[in-house]
C-alpha cells in the first residue's frame, strides 16, 4: 500500500534529492504536494527551486504551494554560504517552466490532510517547521488525520550553524516547539544519524555516470565546492534520509526519547535536548534515528535515480 505524503521543503541541494527520490518511487509513495518554506533561501526562491526540481523529475502532476516566508517570532536567517545564491549552486538548472499552484502552503496542507482519512497522511518537513506550526495552530482538527511526521531538523550533539543547533531548528524554534509538542508520531533525522549519510567517491561518480538529467544535477550538487566547517568532509544527504525510511526502515536504528526545543534567543537558541537514556523520565514525543546504513542507502538511491528522466 502507498504512503500518502506531503513534502514541505526549502530547496537546498539535499532537498532536491530528496524530492527526486520521492519522484523516482511512485509506486511506494503517493506525493500529494511540495510545499514550500523560507530556509535555505527566501521563499519566493524556494518556490522557484520546488518547480525547477519538479521540472526536471517530470512530474507537473504534483502542485507546489508557496509558503511562510519567515519564522513564527524572528528575522529570517538563510543559508546562501552553504547553498550559493539560488540554492541550488552545481545543479545548473534553468528557470522553472511552470508555475506554483494558488493559495497558501499552509491552507493546502489543512486541506490535504482535511482530505484524508484518520491516520492517512504522513508529514515530511525537510526545512524550518513553520508551515507545519502554522497550520497545526489554525486548524488543530487536522491533527487526527496525520499518521506521523518524519523530519530531518535537530541535533543530539553539535549543531551545525550555532554550537548548539542544527540549522532548520535554530530558524524558527518556536515552530520547532509547536511540533513537537503535537502529540503525533515523530520520526527525527538530526545530523546524529544525517552526517553518517555520506556517498562515496565511487558511488557520486556513478551518479553522474547513470546518463540522465537527474543524475547530472545530483552528480554538480554533490561535487560542487563547499566551504569548510559544516561537520564532514563529504556531502552529507540530510534530506534524503526522510524519504529512504519511508522507503527502507531496516536501513535505519534509533530509539523513542522525549525531545525538547529551547526557544530563547540565546546562544542555545534552537538546540534539541534528546533525552537519549530517559533520565528525565518524560513519555517520549519522537523516534529519534541515529544510525543509517550508508552504502546500502546509496546502492539504493542510485538504483531509484537511474528511473528518472
Amino acid at each position: 500500500m502507498r504512503e500518502t505524503i506531503v513534502i514541505d521543503t526549502d530547496p537546498g541541494q539535499d532537498d532536491a534529492v530528496a524530492l527526486l527520490l520521492a519522484f523516482a518511487s511512485a509506486s511506494e509513495i503517493d506525493l500529494k504536494a511540495i510545499t514550500t518554506v523560507a530556509g535555505n533561501v527566501p521563499v519566493t526562491q524556494t518556490t522557484a527551486n520546488a518547480l525547477r526540481i519538479r521540472d526536471l523529475g517530470k512530474r507537473g502532476d504534483v502542485p507546489v504551494y508557496c509558503g511562510a516566508e519567515g519564522p513564527l517570532l524572528l528575522p529570517l536567517e538563510t543559508a546562501e554560504f552553504v547553498c550559493g545564491p539560488d540554492g541550488l549552486a552545481g545543479a545548473n538548472l534553468p528557470a522553472p517552466a511552470s508555475e506554483a499552484a494558488p493559495g497558501h502552503a499552509v491552507q493546502a496542507i489543512i486541506d490535504l490532510c482535511r482530505a484524508a482519512p484518520e491516520g492517512g497522511i504522513t508529514l515530511c518537513p525537510l526545512g524550518p517547521l513553520t508551515n507545519l506550526a502554522l497550520a497545526f495552530r489554525l486548524a488543530p482538527d487536522i491533527l487526527p488525520r496525520v499518521k506521523r511526521i518524519v523530519l530531518m531538523g535537530g541535533a543530539i550533539g553539535l549543531g551545525n550553524i550555532t554550537p548548539a543547533a542544527e540549522f532548520n531548528a535554530y530558524v524558527d524554534p518556536h515552530a520547532a516547539a509547536v511540533v513537537f509538542g503535537c502529540g503525533q508520531p515523530i520520526v527525527m533525522f538530526g545530523l546524529g544519524v544525517t552526517l553518517q549519510a555520506i556517498a562515496s567517491h565511487d558511488q557520486i561518480a556513478r551518479i553522474g555516470a547513470l546518463g540522465n538529467a537527474a543524475g547530472r544535477a545530483v552528480h554538480g550538487m554533490l561535487t560542487r565546492p563547499r566551504p569548510g566547517g559544516l561537520g564532514s568532509d563529504g556531502h552529507p544527504m540530510h534530506d534524503p534520509c526522510v524519504i529512504a525510511w519511508l522507503l527502507w526502515p531496516e536501513l535505519f536504528e534509533g530509539r523513542d526519547c522525549f525531545v525538547a526545543v529551547e526557544t530563547g534567543d540565546g546562544p542555545l537558541r534552537g538546540r534539541t535536548t534528546i533525552d537519549w537514556n530517559n533520565r528525565l523520565k518524560q513519555a517520549p514525543n519522537a523516534h529519534v534515528v541515529s544510525a543509517v546504513k550508508a552504502h546500502e542507502l546509496f546502492e539504493r538511491m542510485i538504483e531509484r535515480l537511474a528511473t528518472l528522466p
